[in-house]
């Protein structure tokens, strides 16, 4: 009788980590467990000390990232009843860029007693737009010097990436800087303390970090004219050494074994980022099919036989989804994260106790009151830029927008605008590919929000005027990442050689999909004219009301903080 095996993916989230146990022959996800960050994201003050932070900063700390390991994967082999014995390989995917600062030997410095109280020593989330400054600086000097690498990051690089962060540090915490004997991906990190061999992806490395497979990293004249420290930053605090998507890392060290509940030596993969890895395990493997991961954020990935060059995309990295071939991101910064600030902050209290009665979650209630709308009833248009743009006009410092309210506006009507705007950011994406003569054929969708909101998903498909496809699991990432756990394993041990073959059995689909609905898609299309004028607008320098507004509220706030800083003397 053939033995069951399987393989494990952990998918660590902006908000908290997953783990699946995965069949490895038909992909199945046999259990799933899921623990919450102890310290969440930290965003107004440290853990200890209450050190305030200032506005635009998403900290984490590492820890929560070891008790993710060892709480859920012990508790998917307890579910499932499964031994060690059985489970091949494990693979990790991350939120990127996440970033932290080590010593020598692998600490994070945050948790070394002199730096617990210094912002810079922890992890800094990707949704850390404090270093909007750096990027804009970086982005100056790229253009006036010509650099070639900017147009393979749509003309402009975020304080998203990884440079824009590291050179914050610099700046503002050089202690943090000279103590660090590495910056790391926490992807990266985690698999470290797996392994106990630190290993840099290239999937993070060339959409975070400049690099591509021909040429490397920027040159070193380049972090020059940055700053003069930053000349030999690759060699001083990085490395050369990338290894691709699809590699194995290591195995699992008995002291890592111990901790997670698995055997010493099982296969580990290389890290990887949460939006890539979901790409195998809905089946795509080759160019045309984009996949949107729909979460707090919505990442846009998409595969293609060339490197074209896309105004105002992530980035496009050979190697970088599927070997062979080049993987294009673009994304959107607020999408789930949009949703539940409205729900935290402009709801009366009728709507919540309208929720507690019924039963349900007021998601669902704003959700079902949305759905009784007709395409355009509200008069309502929102720019959906809560958390800024990151595709395609990659600017933190825009802010949202929600026009034609009036005093008959209704909560389930903003709740359906603000849907309805991230549809739209969706189609300028899909528009910048084709214009660019990347080709967008089908589109499928992961994540909570695909599988649960059947509103949400016939408004993207209307907008778009495309049929969607949706992922069979709202765990997709970390069905891909037991997919890569697998081909790490490699056949011999019964897991896969090729990420293409493990797809084929792995991957998994619902079997309906959604279709556009003609006449709201003619609706949507007035709707998307009017969108598309406010985009320009507000986004392409023809009025900077946002980024006025935003140094205004950082005046203030720097003299409230000295009015402080004066009482306490």
């Amino acid at each position: 009788m053939k033995i069951t095996k399987y393989s494990v993916g952990v998918d660590y989230g902006t908000q908290s980590g997953r783990a699946v146990l995965v069949d490895v022959g038909t992909g199945r996800i046999i259990a799933t467990a899921v623990k919450p960050y102890t310290h969440g994201v930290m965003n107004e003050f440290l853990p200890y000390g209450r050190t305030k932070l200032e506005n635009d900063w998403a900290l984490q700390h590492p820890t929560d990232y070891i008790e993710v390991l060892e709480t859920t994967i012990p508790d998917v082999l307890k579910q499932a009843n499964v031994s060690a014995n059985d489970v091949i390989g494990i693979g990790i995917d991350f939120t990127a860029c996440t970033v932290l600062p080590i010593n020598k030997y692998g600490t994070p410095l945050c948790q070394l007693i002199e730096f617990k109280n210094q912002p810079h020593s922890y992890v800094k989330l990707w949704k850390h737009h404090a270093a909007q400054k750096e990027a804009n600086r970086l982005n100056e000097i790229a253009v006036a010097r010509g650099e070639k690498f900017l147009k393979r990051f749509g003309g402009k690089i975020s304080s998203e990436s990884l440079f824009p962060k590291l050179w914050q540090v610099l700046n503002e915490a050089p202690e943090i800087y000279e103590a660090a004997d590495q910056f790391v991906e926490a992807t990266d990190w985690v698999v470290y303390k797996l392994t106990g061999d630190l290993k840099r992806n290239s999937c993070t490395s060339g959409y975070k970090a400049m690099w591509h497979k021909q040429e490397g990293y920027p040159s070193k004249e380049f972090f020059k004219a940055l700053d003069p420290r930053l000349e030999n930053i690759v060699e001083e605090k990085l490395s050369y050494d990338i290894l691709p998507i699809g590699s194995k890392a290591g195995e699992l060290t008995k002291r890592a074994a111990e901790l997670i509940g698995l055997n010493q030596g099982t296969a580990v993969a290389i890290g990887n980022v949460d939006a890539h890895v979901a790409l195998p395990a809905v089946g795509i493997t080759e160019p045309g099919k984009l996949l949107m991961i729909m979460g707090t954020s919505t990442c846009h990935i998409l595969l293609g036989d060339e490197e074209k060059l896309v105004p105002g995309i992530c980035g496009v990295v050979e190697d970088g989804v599927i070997p062979g071939l080049m993987g294009y991101e673009a994304g959107q910064s607020c999408v789930g994260d949009h949703f539940e600030w409205f729900t935290e902050n402009c709801l009366p209290a009728s709507y919540h106790a309208e929720a507690k009665e019924k039963g349900i979650g007021i998601h669902q209630l704003l959700t079902d009151k949305a759905a009784k709308l007709d395409v355009g009833e509200s008069g309502l248009l929102a720019l959906d830029w809560w958390n800024g743009n990151r595709s395609t006009l990659n600017d933190a410092d825009l802010t949202g927008v929600l026009l034609g309210a009036t005093l008959l506006t209704k909560p389930e009507e903003i709740y359906r605008a603000l849907i309805e705007a991230t549809a739209y950011g969706t189609r300028k994406i899909i528009e910048a590919f084709r214009n660019s003569g990347v080709p967008i054929n089908e589109v499928y969708a992961c994540g909570g929000i695909a599988e649960k909101n059947d509103l949400m998903m016939q408004i993207y498909s209307d907008v778009i005027n495309m049929d969607i496809r949706i992922s069979a699991t709202s765990q997709t990432p970390a069905l891909g990442s037991a997919m890569f756990g697998a081909v790490a394993a490699g056949k011999e041990r019964g897991g896969y050689d090729d990420i293409k073959v493990a797809a084929k059995k792995m991957a998994r689909l619902k079997d309906f999909k959604y279709q556009p609905i003609q006449h709201n898609s003619k609706v949507y299309e007035q709707l998307y004219t009017e969108y598309s004028r406010l985009y320009d607008y507000f986004g392409n320098d023809e009025n900077n009301v946002m980024k006025n507004l935003k140094k205004i509220k950082q005046s203030n706030n720097l003299k409230q903080e000295q009015k402080s800083l004066n009482k306490a003397k």
